[in-house]
């Protein structure tokens, strides 16, 4: 019978490996988009701006930087829930908020990229 720990943070490869690997994808937007400020130095209009992030990989790649951020986001909450927020009913109200908030974040990062 294998013995499980039901409270406390999850500190495990998986959450590990997710931090990393959403760090990553933000870091290599964030020098994506510092090198096309850097191209669009001087830039007269707004009409440029608007033809760079009109394109589908873009859009793409900023979802997937929200989503990211997101996931990074809510792996550290939890764990900063879960290790400091020591009674039960008031950690699942702040985890439950937090995955809501996170979730509506995410439907309004799609609103506003694709729409």
């Amino acid at each position: 019978m294998v013995n499980r720990k039901l409270a406390g943070a999850h500190y495990g490869l998986r959450d590990w490996a997710m931090q990393r690997i959403t760090a990553v994808v933000m870091l290599i937007y964030t020098f994506i988009f510092f090198f096309f400020l850097l191209s669009m130095f001087g830039a007269q209009d707004y009409t440029e701006w608007q033809q760079f992030f009109a394109k589908t990989w873009v859009k793409v790649f900023t979802q997937t930087t929200f989503i990211a951020v997101f996931l990074h986001a809510w792996v550290g909450i939890r764990d900063l829930w879960m290790d400091y927020i020591k009674p039960f009913g008031l950690r699942l109200f702040l985890q439950s908020a937090t995955i809501v908030w996170l979730i509506g974040c995410a439907i309004y990062s799609i609103k506003v990229i694709w729409g």
